[in-house]
């Protein structure tokens, strides 16, 4: 196997960052993505930093880019300050023929389209009971956020997806009486119902007076929680105030089958309500 090795890779939010910290990364690239500088790499656990889990890293050199391919191997400095984080002096290993495979096996324990996904037990932002499984034969569109969340890509960009298509969903009461928006939370210890109540109301920007009828943001135990994020193949940690962790948006049907899950942050609001229109409408929900 050849082994190509980059120069440092620089990106990040600003040369003023705080502090950093460097933790060596290991795993293997599933995809590349030139318009936007970043790979999604399916790594291994970071010792005191991270669980192994697939998420994007961004990256400046194009013409690295360009040379890494799915399946590749790669090796790399992760590096982490106040204002995000970046991989420097990759080394990466050319994946042997069929290779690509192997990346494509690493989410086979991911659900799959039409796989039945079990109920959770949920607590709502008024701290009563709420599930995935909602009456009428309605749709559920999930996500996992957590309140105190600093990265602007990530909790704070889910949510706001999600305000522009319950926004657009309350345009259409047709097509909103048959769908459900459920943010649940990463970090039951700190988002109280009260707290979630607080920041749900600030996205849906009617703040006291929303009623919360079709947005919910649901808490619970932290091991049913734990349980519910690695169903959909979501991985997370808590490191001091903050919660380390990759995407996952999750549409199921009204039958209480999986649809589709959203990796990542490069899903577009607009092709979730093209998906949710193209649901269904007489499909009955599971007993």
């Amino acid at each position: 196997m050849a082994l190509l090795l980059a120069g440092s890779l620089m990106t990040g939010c600003s040369k003023n960052a705080g502090a950093e910290r460097r933790f060596q990364l290991k795993g293997r690239v599933v995809a590349v993505d030139l318009t936007k500088g970043k790979l999604e790499v399916d790594h291994e656990e970071i010792p005191g930093y991270m669980p192994a889990m697939r998420m994007p890293f961004p990256l400046a050199d194009t013409d690295v880019l360009k040379s890494i391919e799915s399946g590749d191997e790669i090796q790399a400095t992760l590096v982490v300050d106040d204002l995000g984080y970046r991989l420097e002096q990759p080394i990466i290993t050319k994946a042997l023929p069929g290779g690509a495979a192997a990346s494509q096996a690493a989410s086979a324990a991911e659900p799959q389209p039409g796989d039945e996904v079990p109920d959770f037990k949920l607590v709502n932002q008024d701290g009563k009971p709420t599930k995935l499984r909602q009456p009428a034969g309605r749709a559920v569109l999930l996500t996992f956020i957590y309140t105190r969340c600093p990265l602007p890509d990530y909790c704070p960009l889910v949510s706001g997806n999600f305000a522009e298509i319950n926004r657009a969903l309350e345009k259409d009461p047709a097509l909103r009486d048959r769908t459900h928006l459920l943010s649940i939370t990463l970090d039951p210890s700190y988002d109280t119902p009260k707290v979630l109540r607080s920041y749900g109301g600030g996205y849906t920007e009617k703040y006291g007076t929303e009623t919360f009828t079709h947005w919910e943001f649901a808490t619970g135990e932290p091991e049913e929680i734990k349980r519910l994020a690695t169903f959909f193949g979501l991985s997370y940690m808590a490191e001091k105030d903050q919660i380390i962790h990759s995407l996952r948006t999750a549409l199921i049907g009204p039958d209480g089958r999986l649809v589709k899950v959203y990796r990542g942050n490069e899903w577009k609001p607009a092709d979730v309500l093209k998906d949710i229109q193209n649901l269904p409408v007489d499909l009955p929900p599971k007993p």
